[in-house]
């Protein structure tokens, strides 16, 4: 499954240049604002909650997990963010979940909001897709 989204924005960058309070180098705090306020406008949970990674953006939390991860990512414009669960199938204690559906859908919504924003240089990836870092 493609779940991670690299892209290309100025706009996102932290105004106060201070970024992560874990790691300082690591920007995204605006975007993960960003993010998450376009997700609520949509009915998700929102919430943000600040990594050493970067963030992490809950969208729901019922029948599993689903989140957003963001951070920089290649130079001082781009972007990485992440879709959780990135696998087709979880388990949640003694039951299994299908993902694709919901993650498809989050999918779909985040492009929209990304593609909404002016950014660029859009480009999908799966986590263990060859020649990805």
């Amino acid at each position: 499954m493609q779940t991670q989204l690299e892209f290309h924005s100025p706009d996102f960058r932290d105004p106060d240049g201070q970024g992560n309070t874990y790691n300082p180098d690591i920007q995204g705090r605006t975007l993960a604002a960003y993010l998450s306020q376009k997700f609520r406008d949509r009915g998700f949970d929102g919430q943000v909650i600040e990594e050493d990674w970067g963030w992490m953006i809950e969208l729901k939390r019922e029948p599993f997990p689903l989140w957003l991860g963001c951070a920089s990512h290649g130079g001082s414009d781009g972007w990485l963010v992440f879709i959780e669960p990135s696998k087709p199938i979880v388990r949640k204690w003694f039951k299994k979940f299908d993902t694709r559906a919901e993650v498809s859908v989050t999918a779909k919504i985040f492009e929209e909001v990304v593609t909404e924003s002016g950014a660029t240089n859009l480009k999908w990836w799966s986590g263990d897709e060859p020649g990805r870092k």
